[in-house]
């Protein structure tokens, strides 16, 4: 089975131990949005996955794209961690309760 980073180094015709997990479009030359489609494909046909827009946005970097690999793939599991507004007769509070008489 190939590595990610084999398969990053394969689209942007990188050397695989040129990259690591803070490898972005901000240093691999090649990576602009065609080359992130073009990666985001090439991991779906390699590794059986499909992405999605949310997905494709959350793949900054090799150990995000990492991240969202092995939540695709069942290894580990999405927790999405969320601020909530509450809004009450004394106006909005973040993250507290809200009681009334």
């Amino acid at each position: 089975m190939r590595t990610l980073e084999e398969v990053v180094s394969g689209v942007f015709g990188v050397e695989p131990q040129s990259l690591d997990e803070s490898s972005s479009p901000q240093s691999v030359e090649g990576w602009d949005s065609m080359g992130h489609v073009q990666l985001a494909s090439s991991l779906e046909r390699i590794f059986g996955l499909s992405f999605d827009v949310e997905d494709l946005m959350e793949m900054e970097d090799v150990k995000k794209i990492v991240k969202v690999v092995q939540v695709k793939l069942g290894k580990v599991q999405r927790v999405e961690v969320r601020e909530v507004e509450l809004c009450g007769p004394t106006g909005p509070a973040v993250g507290t309760e809200l009681t009334s008489d």
